[in-house]
């Protein structure tokens, strides 16, 4: 298998993403740095910056916060050249085709009710089916951004609306409001289709969104016999896209996302269980390894 990367350390690339990526005589390079991380500040250090054949790396992380854009949307195409080569989490492939709001509707019976439309008047209609109240989302945003309630009867309603579908030019999703979403908002960690583990993110008084970045606090919780039926039915599915490590948020039962660029939550749910969870990862992508033994050249100050 060659030589290991211990599990403190790793290369990384830089904030360009595809602009650290290099094409030369029809093989992929990328312009990468060591990682070494720590629990004590500095918590990250960073190395020279130097060239690696990425065919000769025993695995690729391809790891970015939304949105999803251009200069992405490149770098998925550029790492198809790797396929078969080495081990890639996840499969640009299945990235492109899965926008972390809409790949939900592949399993639309474990959804609330939901609709996508940038039409204010459906959406107005929507909401007033559900019980007048909806949460609109924006498509190709994260850790809440943008997530908002609307209300019938509201003033602010059709100008909310009007904002997050730049006045009838962009998608939106809308679901249901969710009354128990004030009990938390449960991510569910998987890997190659079998559960992590879970955390229980609960919203603040004040905030309708209980995403960690905005406030949310952790709670410890269970994976639950409804959720895994939801995993075992979506996992078939994952498995086809190469979508090997996914988060998906469940609130009250009900499929919201399926988070598959850059699922977070894999430090709390380690607090939690008192124990490096991010350790199963990595173990999994040294078994996969396995099957391309790649002919590793060194990696400089690795």
């Amino acid at each position: 298998m060659g030589r290991r990367v211990p599990v403190d350390k790793s290369v990384s690339t830089g904030k360009g993403v595809s602009r650290d990526i290099i094409v030369r005589d029809g093989d992929v390079y990328a312009k990468v740095r060591k990682l070494v991380v720590s629990d004590t500040p500095p918590h990250a250090n960073f190395g020279p910056t130097f060239e690696v054949r990425l065919a000769d790396a025993q695995a690729v992380f391809i790891r970015k916060d939304p949105p999803f854009d251009t200069a992405y949307l490149l770098t998925t195409l550029l790492l198809e050249r790797l396929r078969g080569r080495t081990v890639l989490m996840n499969d640009p492939r299945g990235l492109r085709e899965a926008n972390e709001k809409l790949y939900a509707l592949n399993f639309t019976r474990w959804m609330p009710k939901t609709v996508v439309t940038s039409y204010e008047d459906e959406i107005m209609a929507f909401v007033r089916s559900v019980g007048g109240t909806g949460v609109i989302k924006p498509l190709d945003l994260m850790g809440g951004t943008g997530v908002m309630m609307i209300r019938d009867g509201d003033k602010n309603a059709r100008s909310i609306i009007q904002l997050l579908s730049d006045e009838g030019r962009r998608l939106c999703m809308i679901q249901e409001f969710i009354p128990k979403v004030t009990l938390g908002d449960k991510r569910i960690l998987l890997l190659a289709g079998k559960p992590l583990g879970a955390i229980n993110r609960v919203p603040r008084s004040d905030d309708l969104r209980s995403n960690i970045h905005v406030g949310g606090s952790v709670e410890e919780c269970k994976v639950t016999e409804h959720e895994m039926a939801i995993i075992n039915d979506i996992a078939p599915k994952l498995a086809q896209d190469g979508l090997i490590f996914v988060g998906l948020d469940v609130i009250d039962g009900r499929l919201t996302e399926v988070n598959v660029t850059s699922p977070t939550g894999i430090q709390q749910l380690s607090r939690h269980l008192g124990r490096e969870v991010s350790n199963d990862v990595i173990e999994y992508v040294e078994r996969a390894t396995e099957d391309f033994r790649p002919a590793l050249r060194s990696i400089p100050g690795v």
